[in-house]
């Protein structure tokens, strides 16, 4: 689907509200024009009566008509309307004119007040006027009623009011034909700086990360600008962290694979098999040790606040996940010798995907296991209340190995920071850093404090989550 183009939605959006005013405008135009007519030719009726009442008199009880020359130009139209008239006494019978000539609705009117109103004669629609005028004959006490009547048909009114309409309609149509001619231009000069930025983008390089300039772009603009810049911020924080990964693994995969290649070389020249057995031991080591820094950095470049993952947090049984986790590490535990146990403080609910926590506790087993030493004791302790480290669902991991110095503890969530007392062991330094992106992606605090006695202890503490009532195994 074609995107359709900003000027002209612009264009479209001033264009309709200014056709509907211009509608609306002249609806009521007409109707003005029509009240203006109406009220122009309702004045020449009046003229005729006023001149209609000096023709009409009373002699000897009769009433006597004369209709003077100004009443009689006054009903001349060059406009091809009709005109009639009417003179009636009290009695309803018509002087002269035109007798059919319809009275004005209602009974009661005034004495020489003009009454104007619309009625149909011979079937064409009329606008009259009317006036009641008492007559007094000439040296006698008689008086008697006359009405007259004055018609027109409406022709003449209709051309004038269509001729103020169209006069009005075009005034109105080259007004709004100007004011988008306007609008145009204004749209045009206004959507300029955003062509501008527009092609300062395009002309920008493949490698070119740096944030667009937005002094000189209207206040409109600028939140664009500012919203293009954080996302290229985050593309190139994006991209040092893929250099930086990819850095990373060539650095720690150098050491393994040289050993590999030594160890593989040695082993060709081996005749006895118990030496060679011995080089491809060693070789399996340094292979298993090299696929695990791999998967750690994978690991850790997916979890990173800039690599866009977002997990998908559920309610779960932390005390259960954290169980199922141990059982697993059980054999690997006492292989070295290390007396793995389990403690449930509180059964504990939080929301948390279940399988980045299970990466997250087997880090953080794999390093008590690695650096407490033989005949150490590891403990996995799940709850729910406060502790040292603040209030909430909490797992723990807790050895009486060596520890970990003060000065260390802040450091060793470093990358590739082993600490003193772990330089002797096999390691890359990557498992707390990965522990430390889990519990930010479940809003959840790192702790490594030393345990009463000697050895270390780790506290991962969640924000509160559903309650011990709605566990759920």
């Amino acid at each position: 689907m074609k995107a359709a183009s900003l000027r002209l939605q612009l264009s479209l959006w001033l264009l309709v509200p200014l056709l509907t005013l211009l509608a609306l405008d002249a609806w009521l135009t007409d109707r003005r024009a029509t009240a203006a007519a109406h009220q122009a030719f309702d004045r020449t009726l009046d003229a005729s009566l006023k001149a209609m009442r000096e023709g009409v008199s009373l002699r000897d009880g009769r009433i006597e008509v004369e209709l003077p020359y100004l009443a009689l130009e006054v009903f001349e139209s060059e406009s091809g309307s009709c005109i009639y008239y009417r003179v009636r006494d009290e009695h309803g019978e018509t002087v002269t004119g035109y007798d059919a000539l319809p009275m004005p609705p209602g009974s009661d009117h005034p004495l020489y007040q003009t009454v104007f109103y619309d009625a149909e004669f011979r079937g064409e629609p009329l606008r009259m006027a009317a006036i009641t005028l008492p007559l007094h004959d000439v040296g006698s006490a008689r008086a008697r009623l006359v009405w007259l009547l004055v018609a027109e048909t409406i022709e003449p009114r209709e051309q004038l009011a269509h001729e103020i309409l169209i006069g009005s309609l075009l005034q109105e149509l080259m007004l709004v034909t100007l004011a988008l001619a306007i609008v145009w231009f204004g749209v045009r000069r206004g959507l300029r700086p955003l062509r501008r930025l527009s092609g300062a983008v395009a002309a920008r390089g493949a490698d070119e990360l740096a944030p667009l300039e937005a002094a000189a772009l209207p206040t409109e603009a600028k939140p664009l600008v500012v919203a293009i810049n954080q996302y290229v911020e985050r593309l190139h924080r994006m991209v040092q962290a893929r250099k930086q990964f990819f850095a990373d693994a060539a650095h720690q995969l150098k050491t393994p694979l040289a050993i590999v290649q030594a160890e593989a070389e040695l082993a060709l020249r081996e005749q006895d098999p118990a030496a060679l057995r011995a080089h491809l031991e060693r070789v399996r080591g340094s292979v298993r040790q090299a696929a695990k820094e791999v998967e750690q950095l994978l690991s850790l470049s997916r979890l990173e606040p800039d690599s866009g993952y977002a997990p998908e947090l559920r309610p779960l049984r932390l005390d259960t996940l954290a169980q199922a986790v141990a059982l697993e590490w059980a054999p690997l535990a006492r292989r070295d010798g290390v007396d793995l146990g389990f403690e449930l403080a509180q059964a504990a609910v939080i929301d948390g995907q279940a399988e980045l926590l299970q990466e997250l506790l087997g880090n953080l087993l794999d390093n008590a296991i690695r650096y407490a030493g033989p005949h150490a004791e590891v403990t996995v302790r799940v709850g729910q209340g406060t502790t040292h480290a603040g209030d909430g669902a909490w797992l723990q991991v807790v050895d009486n190995g060596p520890g970990i110095d003060a000065g260390e503890r802040e450091r060793v969530c470093s990358r590739f920071y082993r600490g003193e007392s772990g330089t002797a062991r096999p390691g890359s330094g990557l498992g707390l850093s990965i522990v430390r992106e889990i519990a930010r992606l479940h809003r959840a605090h790192v702790d490594l404090a030393p345990t009463a006695g000697g050895g270390l202890t780790v506290t991962v503490l969640f924000p509160p989550g559903l309650g011990c009532a709605d566990a759920r195994d």
